[in-house]
């Protein structure tokens, strides 16, 4: 028997799981994604809730009484757990940086694809499948790579090389379409819902939010159930910034926090879709858009996840901002030389943006801060080639060079 239900976004209109139920049946897939709603007057007499008896560095699994599966897969023991570093930068007090690059496919979505891997193992299905600029398809395609599933990956011709040698190395069919991210998307959707086979779009499947909302059970337990004033995450789809709410929230409805920080969402100038649905209030009307960013990952023009997006962070006090390529680029040199982590560019969108909030006085040196690094600039040199010196030298000119210092 579950312990969860599923309820409309928009509706309120509740359901009971079943196999291929993804969204509201009467509103529809964007304005109908679902919540999974849990028993929480229950779960807040389990054991480990009362004594708080958590560990700073142990997966997201020992969260599974907030999941809708528990852990079944070789990676599940190492997915989650990301450190949660801090630093002394841009002038504030309390500024950490929550870095999952370090996750097994080194991004944040390897949250979402272990709670899809063992949901479809759940349904005895025999193929997932996703759409991707990246990381969830390398993400996916790792994690699933050891179990009898098929992974069946639909990209962007356009993605970078590092995450399409994930893709390939691990054995997954991966099909490579002409075509923008929301065009891949929906081909992929219409070919894999007809099929049959588990479907691991998280803007789509409301369990893979429950994957991603760990990141913000774990921010807490990591910062001693001190919870900052301020949250930054980059954003696309919008499951991230939405899943870091119901993270937060489910947290303070069981009794472990007393509050929840203000989500602040970032995107890239270029294409921030969610940011120009939220900025025109309620009711939030999606409203596809075209356009470009450096921040693949993050370069989304029709979110799917806009209703949840926009809902969460209103009702956490937050808001959206956008930053520039060039902004981003300059994070993500600025991290690596100050923190020593190197970001993707969609990683770096939010650090980009708090550099921005500090120069516009709208966040003070006072206020405490969580940066969310979603992945690994390994994934993404290519973004980077400007700022990497290709200069090289011959042996006499590096000798005269130092003999003359």
């Amino acid at each position: 028997m579950n312990n969860y239900f599923l309820r409309c976004i928009s509706c309120k209109k509740e359901y009971e799981p079943r196999p291929g139920l993804y969204f509201c049946e009467k509103c529809g897939p964007i304005m109908g994604t679902l919540e999974v709603i849990y028993d929480y007057e229950k779960i807040k007499e389990n054991p480990v809730v009362v004594q708080k008896s958590f560990n700073k560095k142990a997966s997201m699994y020992q969260f599974d009484f907030l999941l809708p599966t528990k852990a079944k897969g070789k990676f599940d023991p190492y997915v989650g757990g990301t450190p949660l570093y801090k630093f002394n930068l841009l002038g504030l007090k309390d500024l950490m940086l929550k870095y999952d690059g370090s996750n097994p496919s080194s991004s944040y979505k390897d949250r979402a694809s272990s709670i899809a891997i063992n949901l479809a193992l759940d349904e005895k299905n025999d193929t997932v499948f996703c759409a991707s600029t990246g990381n969830a398809a390398s993400s996916l395609a790792m994690l699933n790579a050891h179990t009898p599933m098929e992974t069946y990956i639909f990209v962007p011709s356009t993605i970078p090389g590092g995450k399409r040698a994930q893709l390939e190395i691990s054995g997954a069919k991966v099909f490579s379409v002409e075509g923008t991210y929301d065009e891949v998307y929906d081909l992929s959707l219409e070919l894999g819902l007809k099929k049959g086979w588990y479907c691991r779009h998280a803007a789509i499947n409301p369990y893979l939010l429950e994957g991603k909302k760990t990141g913000a059970f774990e921010i807490v337990v990591q910062n001693d159930f001190k919870v900052p004033d301020y949250v930054l995450v980059g954003v696309g789809d919008g499951t991230v910034v939405s899943s870091l709410y119901k993270g937060f929230k489910e947290f303070k409805e069981i009794g472990l926090i007393e509050s929840i920080p203000k989500i602040i969402g970032v995107q890239a100038e270029g294409i921030a879709a969610i940011k120009h649905v939220f900025d025109k209030g309620e009711p939030y009307t999606p409203h596809p858009i075209k356009g470009s960013t450096v921040a693949d990952s993050i370069s989304v023009g029709t979110p799917r996840d806009v209703i949840k997006a926009c809902k969460y962070v209103a009702e956490s006090g937050g808001y959206y901002i956008s930053v520039s390529d060039e902004a981003i680029l300059n994070a993500i040199s600025e991290l690596g030389k100050e923190t020593g982590l190197f970001a993707e560019p969609a990683a770096a969108a939010p650090y980009a943006g708090l550099k921005e909030l500090i120069a516009e006085e709208k966040i003070s040196r006072e206020d405490s801060v969580c940066v969310v690094i979603t992945g690994n600039g390994l994934k993404d040199i290519k973004a980077v080639e400007g700022v990497i010196s290709s200069k090289s030298y011959s042996k006499e000119e590096l000798l005269k060079m130092f003999n003359d210092w």
